[in-house]
């Protein structure tokens, strides 16, 4: 596989987990991968949204204990961390929806450098989705 697209919607720390797990395999492959964050999850594009990032609902009392075996893993247990990590591979872009970041405050002047910009969501489909080799949503 050469191309991956993935649309990440939720923000909760577990669930950032399985698409940047996918994103980091495919690009240790070579395989370039667009990340598209919506809805709540875009806040995880920004420093301070990032790191306010825990895990919720039933596993909630849980989250140090994750973040311990993701460091145990060899992955940076910190989001902002695994998103620069994840950019240093040079495979991965992360865009912010348009629509969601104006919804939860996200813009230019909070956006992580990391990130590749606010796009929205039909120029996502069309541009990275529609050319990808494979799409997953989270």
């Amino acid at each position: 596989m050469k191309s991956m697209a993935i649309v990440v919607r939720d923000d909760s720390y577990d669930k950032l987990l399985t698409p940047f797990a996918f994103a980091y395999l495919q690009a240790s492959e070579g395989c370039d991968v667009d990340m598209l964050f919506v809805n709540w999850a875009v806040r995880a594009l920004t420093e301070e949204g990032a790191r306010a990032i825990r895990i919720q609902g039933d596993h909630a009392s849980e989250d140090a204990w994750v973040r311990e075996q993701v460091s145990k893993a060899g992955l940076p247990a910190e989001i902002p961390d695994l998103i620069r990590a994840l950019k240093e591979t040079g495979k991965v872009n992360f865009y912010a929806c348009s629509l969601a970041a104006t919804i939860f405050g996200v813009n230019e002047d909070n956006l992580m450098p990391e990130a590749s910009g606010i796009v929205g969501a039909s120029w996502f489909v069309n541009e990275k989705a529609a050319n990808a080799d494979h799409t997953q949503y989270f």
